[in-house]
């Protein structure tokens, strides 16, 4: 019986063998695509890249078409010196540029396609394409090229490049001179957008001329498009907000507080999107790159950080009211500020005193939001303790961290525990205790924050406790997509009760407190002013700089539409120009006209590039970077 199947193995293996060397020689001729390699070019057919629209599905972005003269190294042959300096005369190149392309070429790859010179337009196309068949081993390849509809929205959109020798050993999908999203939406959804390539396989004479397809097309496949992406952006919206910022540096970010659906993400100073498409990109992303004063790549929303001044009060009266240290009608009293030890800490603008929640915030005293803060630490049997819980508080709002949005990630601010204060104090030899911290009360100290983390605290507000994560894609080809984080529910550790004196203290900022002369007609709005202290280091001493001007607001006071975050660097204070840029976008979005025409014309015209120029110790130095 052991000899019987050990004779069934042999002739089932056989069988095997067989069977796989027929369907080889007979079906399979993709080995013969391969030795036939000198007569058999393969194209890759590109996709046509998604397109993307606003909103209100207004066109933003499409493509237009581009062509890139390849090359396959072992293609090629040697060409007469004739010859070579005609086709770089074609390709508008030089002898050096030639061989450096070609080199480069051979290390990437010599069966591989490489890029010789990318994005021709499509006359340069139709000169090209008549004498390329002298040239063996070269081809023409068409791909398409981002066309922007709009002149503004650079930092939103992002850029396309190639993609470099790490991308392509990281993914596959990617060869040489292939185009890559680098930043803003573009990467965030370039597996969305770029779609799939298709494959020709081509037969070519020992001209290196095209016949016709291989076995008339049997292998090739067609290529998939992108799909479509509808951002949440209002463009009209988007593109008004650029305009207010033009000679400022600064962010504005606005989103719907009943989806976190964000309505439009400015920085300025910002750039044309169309400076980085076609052969000109490389020049002018280097140019915009070393721009180290104005920094037109940073994007101030997402990246900056800045103390949030005022704005952060608000937060400082929640977690009070939570934490049972104050309610909304005791009265603190503010003598020019808050003192403590027989000594000034911090001082405050003259208004009627004493004040209630509500009055404390429409004037924005410094004194009773500090006795607020101190009386929330010290509830605790340390200020190690209190501290932590205040920091527990504040980091439901999102602070402190990355909020998960979906742009590339920006910065995370800085909420300090009181780990981060036993380093600065060296504790345990030196102790600590809450007035070591009390600018915190008010939004100075150690506090840092993004916009973003700004207008997202201010949208938790507007709703009363909660919050959905900002984001910025609404659907991918008219498909309800969305991920399901940005329509998870997030709720702050602070009761709905206690936001009541809180709104009603920011609406009164603009009935009789430091907004009330920006106030815009028809509208309830609800914000809060801020002038943000401007420290930084000049020749290693710390230098106090012009205020940042900060707003922060939401409206209408019932069932709010739109909450905004508006940050002015050097601008003064809150109200100068970030009061009167929220109140501008406010009625763009809710009323889709400004019936404000002094205010609008006012920042409109205004300009602070005098205040960036200012010299500090005989040189001019980039502002609060």
């Amino acid at each position: 019986m052991r000899k019987y199947l050990f004779l069934l193995i042999v002739i089932s293996t056989g069988i095997l063998i067989s069977a796989r060397l027929f369907y080889l020689q007979v079906y399979d001729t993709s080995a013969q695509i391969s030795s036939q390699n000198n007569a058999i070019k393969k194209i890759y057919d590109f996709p046509q890249r998604g397109f993307i629209f606003d909103r209100n599905r207004k066109l933003l972005v499409s493509n237009q078409p581009s062509y890139d003269v390849m090359v396959i190294p072992k293609n090629t042959e040697t060409l007469n010196p004739n010859l070579k300096q005609e086709f770089c005369d074609l390709l508008k190149i030089t002898l050096k540029d030639y061989d450096r392309i070609l080199e480069k070429a051979i290390i990437y790859s010599p069966r591989l396609p490489s890029v010789v010179v990318p994005q021709f337009t499509k006359d340069e196309y139709a000169y090209l394409s008549e004498k390329m068949w002298k040239y063996k081993g070269f081809y023409i390849q068409k791909r398409a090229l981002r066309d922007y509809q709009v002149s503004n929205s650079a930092n939103v959109f992002g850029y396309i490049a190639e993609v470099n020798q790490s991308i392509i050993k990281k993914n596959p999908y990617y060869l040489m001179g292939d185009l890559i999203g680098k930043s803003g939406i573009e990467m965030e959804y370039e597996e969305v957008l770029r779609g799939e390539k298709g494959v020709k396989y081509l037969q070519m004479d020992r001209f290196n001329r095209k016949i016709g397809p291989y076995k008339e097309g049997i292998y090739d496949t067609i290529p998939i498009n992108g799909k479509d992406i509808t951002l949440t952006i209002d463009a009209v919206l988007q593109e008004y907000g650029e305009r207010l910022l033009i000679n400022k540096r600064g962010g504005i970010v606005a989103l719907e507080p009943a989806t976190g659906e964000i309505l439009a993400l400015i920085t300025a100073p910002n750039y044309d999107p169309k400076l980085l498409v076609g052969r000109e990109r490389s020049k002018n992303f280097t140019k915009l790159w070393y721009d180290t004063i104005s920094r037109p790549l940073f994007d101030r929303v997402l990246q900056g950080e800045y103390p949030p001044g005022s704005p952060f009060k608000s937060l400082t009266a929640l977690i009070g009211m939570q934490e049972g240290v104050i309610n909304s009608s005791e009265k603190i009293s503010c003598y020019n500020g808050y003192n403590y030890g027989g000594k000034k800490m911090l001082g405050c603008h003259p208004h009627d005193t004493p004040l209630t929640m509500i009055g404390g915030i429409a004037n924005s005293c410094n004194s009773y939001f500090c006795t607020i803060y101190k009386r929330s630490i010290e509830k605790y049997p340390s200020p190690q303790e209190g501290i932590d819980n205040w920091k527990k508080h504040l980091e439901s709002f999102g602070l402190g961290n990355y909020i998960g949005y979906d742009l590339p990630p920006g910065k995370k601010g800085l909420i300090p525990s009181s780990e981060f204060y036993n380093r600065w104090y060296k504790y345990p030899k030196y102790k600590w205790y809450a007035t070591a911290t009390i600018s915190n009360a008010i939004g100075q100290g150690e506090v840092i924050l993004t916009p973003m983390q700004m207008v997202n605290f201010t949208a938790a507000i507007a709703n009363k406790g909660w919050y959905y994560k900002p984001h910025i894609l609404k659907n991918i080809s008219n498909i309800d997509t969305i991920s399901s984080k940005y329509t998870k529910r997030y709720n702050t550790t602070i009761d709905a009760q206690y936001f009541e004196p809180v709104i009603e203290g920011m609406f009164d900022v603009y009935n009789e407190g430091t907004a009330k002369h920006i106030q815009i007609p028809g509208i309830e709005i609800c914000g809060k002013t801020g002038t943000a202290e401007n420290f930084t280091k000049i020749d290693g001493k710390r230098v106090q700089l012009t205020d940042h001007s900060i707003f922060i607001a939401f409206a209408p006071k019932e069932n709010p539409k739109i909450a905004i975050a508006v940050i002015v660097e050097n601008g003064y204070w809150g109200s100068r120009w970030a009061g009167r840029i929220a109140g501008l976008m406010i009625e763009k979005y809710l009323k889709g006209k400004i019936t404000r025409k002094d205010m609008e014309a006012y920042v409109l015209n205004g300009s602070l590039l005098e205040e960036y120029e200012k010299p500090y110790s005989g040189k001019t130095f980039n502002i609060n970077y």
